[in-house]
């Protein structure tokens, strides 16, 4: 049975949502055993405040590129309804937790269980304890292709994450024994089909003096002839 989990990212106008920051964008990816699909959810969010000149330096957003997209009350449904129920990934989790909560809160909605938190940061620091373990530094690690990433870029952080996260977890080596599995099953199902009963197919009188004479007429002297 396939397990679905979720790998999310955010971009936010500052450190601390309880002090006013808010969040600017939300992107997520649906993984299946560990494995990441096509299906993905992205979005721009209105924070209705002002983008600190500090954040934009970060993620490279402006007032101007959010002031006409959806606030977090008009895309929370479609967020969570992408989300589900399912584990959910980031790296430093408990920051994306953190804004993710606290804008439920504001709307008196259920905030998301901490239950739910894979953190790859700490996944990370269990693995590589001496070494820095930013998402730049484990791309570098696994040679990952960082040329795409000139500012922090949720969606972009997302893929780049699951990349890493398939490292950091050995999801490569499930993949590929998950094809491995098809393709014993299918090779399996071949066996299978090849021992079924043989039908033998006996020739008529008829038929093998027609043969006879074919062979006799195409060969000079056959030694075929001779024996049958």
């Amino acid at each position: 049975m396939l397990k679905r989990s979720v790998l999310f990212d955010t971009e936010t106008t500052g450190v601390d949502p309880y002090k006013g920051d808010r969040i600017i964008e939300i992107a997520a990816l649906e993984l299946m055993n560990d494995l990441p699909t096509e299906n993905f959810y992205h979005v721009l969010i209105n924070p209705e405040r002002d983008i600190p000149a500090e954040a934009t330096k970060v993620h490279g957003f402006v007032w101007d590129d959010l002031k006409d997209k959806p606030k977090f009350r008009e895309i929370v449904d479609n967020f969570l309804s992408f989300i589900g129920q399912d584990s959910l990934i980031a790296h430093n989790a408990p920051f994306d937790f953190k804004f993710v909560n606290a804008e439920l809160e504001k709307l008196n909605r259920e905030k998301l269980s901490l239950d739910r938190m894979i953190d790859t940061l700490q996944l990370a620091r269990a693995r590589f304890p001496s070494s820095p373990n930013s998402l730049d530094a484990l791309c570098r690690r696994y040679s990952i292709d960082l040329s795409e990433r000139k500012t922090h870029n949720a969606l972009l952080d997302c893929k780049l994450l699951s990349e890493v996260y398939i490292e950091l977890t050995g999801g490569r080596q499930r993949g590929l024994e998950l094809a491995h599995h098809q393709i014993q099953k299918t090779s399996k199902t071949y066996a299978a089909s090849s021992m079924r009963k043989p039908i033998y197919v006996v020739p008529t009188s008829e038929e093998l003096e027609n043969h006879r004479k074919f062979i006799k007429d195409c060969l000079i002297d056959p030694l075929w002839y001779k024996v049958t």
